[in-house]
């Protein structure tokens, strides 16, 4: 009887269940419907190979039973310890302390996570809340995934035993707020794709190490934004593309270095709507509906070496970018600018400032023949300049 418990459990051991062979392929951020690179990537393992005489297995376990054959007396006296002291969640994938629940179709966070667990990846499940005990005892956990589950509530104290936690990823769901309170030693917040429709003052509260805020995908308007709710914050990214914004938002941080603001319905850049934004190396307005870029307005961004505006209703060159002597991308295609003159773009003779690596123009109703010559003369080569033809 005993002779075949062992052979039952050794069987049992080689149907292993799905298997995501890259482990960090729940960065890829994939909606439901992502084609290539992500879901598509994931295929259910090859067959077992057949069990050798030697007793040696693989170093990985997945679901409930070890991806080992049938012990011996003398392999159990040599084996190791295992990577984890409880069982891996069934059905789940784990090694290196990190823990792959993907793509299961479950309906709450799985029970017998074990403790020294740093990654837990839940993508692509159908996991509507998070309670209070879920995490329970993940005191080390660093990363939690829980993309594209259909998310909608997320209780008080849900995820304050995730005193490490560094990158929260809860993109492509249905939350209507910002959880609250978040882990204090948030480094990175991805939130975008969701119905957030307001960012209240003490959102953000206790967060004095994060660099990252991804919400774009939200209906915000600029209303939904109130006063002070980015205070105390030293953010270096932030993006909000793809919502309901009309203007730029007032009393962001300073700190930023990254701010992407594409795909909104921004009108016009005043004069004063960048002024406290000067460490910026990047910033994305592209596909808003701006058509004026007041004079001034781009002047305090001294150290901004790439500026998006493409896809605008701009009648001509935005004022200031010779004075930007780092700049060296612009993206100004597809909107309505007939005419370039010869100091749009470069700086008077003898003024220093960096060659342009790149400047694309096309798709506007502008001749290339009527452009003076010195207009591109400080473009690192011709390769830099996009033209193209207007339709």
């Amino acid at each position: 009887m005993a002779g075949l418990v062992l052979l039952a459990l050794a069987l049992g051991a080689g149907a292993l269940p799905f298997e995501q062979r890259g482990f960090w392929d729940f960065a890829l951020d994939e909606g439901p419907g992502a084609p290539a690179g992500g879901r598509a990537a994931r295929q259910a393992p090859p067959p077992p190979a057949e069990a050798d005489d030697s007793g040696d297995g693989g170093d990985e376990a997945s679901g409930a039973f070890p991806a080992s054959g049938a012990p011996d007396a003398e392999a159990e006296a040599e084996a190791q310890p295992p990577p984890y002291g409880g069982l891996c969640p069934f059905g789940c994938h784990c090694h290196l302390r990190v823990v792959q629940c993907s793509d299961l179709g479950l309906t709450e966070v799985p029970k017998d996570i074990p403790p020294d667990t740093t990654l837990l990846d839940l993508q692509n499940n159908h996991i509507t809340e998070l309670r209070p005990h879920d995490f329970r005892g993940l005191h080390n956990l660093y990363a939690l995934v829980l993309v594209n589950n259909g998310l909608r509530r997320v209780h008080a104290g849900a995820l304050a035993p995730l005193r490490r936690l560094e990158k929260l990823y809860l993109s492509h769901n249905r939350l209507a707020a910002i959880p609250a309170p978040l882990p204090p030693g948030l480094l990175e917040l991805r939130i975008h794709d969701n119905r957030i429709r307001a960012v209240p003052r003490r959102a953000f509260r206790g967060l004095r190490h994060v660099n990252c805020i991804e919400m774009g995908g939200n209906p915000l308007e600029n209303s939904g934004f109130e006063p002070g709710a980015f205070d105390g914050l030293k953010l270096n990214y932030l993006r909000i593309s793809e919502a309901r914004l009309t203007s730029v938002p007032k009393d962001l941080p300073e700190t930023l270095r990254e701010l992407h603001l594409d795909h909104n319905r921004i009108q016009t850049l005043e004069r004063d709507d960048l002024k406290r934004y000067g460490q910026l190396a990047r910033l994305g307005l592209g596909h808003n509906e701006i058509r004026e870029v007041a004079e001034g307005s781009l002047s305090p961004l001294g150290a901004l070496r790439e500026l998006r505006l493409e896809h605008n209703r701009l009648r001509r060159v935005p004022p200031g970018l010779p004075g930007l002597r780092l700049l060296t991308v612009v993206y100004l295609h597809g909107n309505r600018i007939a005419r370039v003159g010869a100091q749009d773009f470069c700086a008077p003779p003898g003024a220093k400032r960096a060659h342009y690596q790149g400047l694309s123009l096309f798709g506007n109703p502008v001749a290339p023949g009527a452009v003076p010559p010195a207009a591109f003369r400080c473009l690192a080569d011709r390769l830099a300049l996009h033209f193209g033809n207007y339709k």
